[in-house]
């Protein structure tokens, strides 16, 4: 995925490659088999450059949800989207669109489409031809921005953190390992949280998840072992 000319625009960009993500309110229970409605707003810093970002999650007809990333800085706003099925108890994406604008530059604008009854997922719009897909879809695949709603639940259950990432024409495997319990700060209050990792070559990307939260409380990004992204929770609505 692209990297925006500038360092405010490549935080707002990062997180959208790591999903990192918001934290709805304390009264969705992570456990539940199907989502729940929220909004949640987080703040998020990138080598010193800060940015706004709100994350939603809407019902639409049937078992199908849409959640919603937005990541506004001074220079740089973009939005992501999954549409979304609950598809037997399996959560897996049926569409996505990514847009970038930077400000007084250009903006980007990328679908995607998830045809499991086909079995392979496709983009279009700005997109390299190489990116374009066709992707064979395996059961179980996520998207970035979806794999943050399925790992928290995953982990109440006790499941195994290992997905497959099908994301603009390329496949990513996962796997998350537990780094033991720490505190963190939610709403002003210290709450115990589970610390998972993910290793792989020059980047990690470390989450804390906190019960009775059904996104991850913090998400942290590293590279060549520096942080790189740190998005931290600040207040549901």
């Amino acid at each position: 995925m692209r990297m925006l000319p500038t360092r405010a625009a490549a935080l707002a960009r990062g997180l959208l490659l790591t999903s990192a993500l918001a934290v709805s309110a304390l009264a969705v229970q992570t456990r539940a088999s199907a989502p729940a409605p929220f909004v949640a707003d987080y703040r998020a810093t990138y080598k010193g450059v800060t940015a706004d970002a709100r994350m939603s999650i809407e019902r639409q007809d049937g078992d199908r949800w849409k959640c919603t990333l937005s990541i506004t800085s001074a220079i740089a706003q973009l939005t992501q989207v999954t549409v979304f099925e609950d598809h037997g108890g399996r959560w897996r994406p049926l569409a996505g669109t990514d847009v970038s604008h930077l400000l007084m530059v250009k903006k980007i604008h990328r679908q995607a489409v998830y045809d499991w009854a086909g079995g392979h997922a496709r983009w279009s719009g700005d997109v390299k031809p190489e990116r374009a897909g066709p992707v064979a879809l395996q059961a179980g695949d996520l998207d970035g921005l979806l794999m943050n709603l399925v790992i928290v639940r995953d982990l109440a259950a006790g499941k195994p953190l290992r997905y497959r990432l099908v994301d603009e024409g390329r496949v990513k495997p996962m796997e998350f390992s537990v780094a033991g319990k720490e505190d963190i700060a939610i709403g002003g209050e210290s709450r115990q949280a589970t610390k998972l990792v993910n290793a792989g070559g020059s980047r990690e990307m470390h989450l804390w998840i906190v019960d009775g939260l059904p996104l991850p409380a913090r998400i942290l990004q590293r590279k060549d072992g520096r942080d790189e992204i740190d998005l931290r929770f600040v207040a549901a609505r």
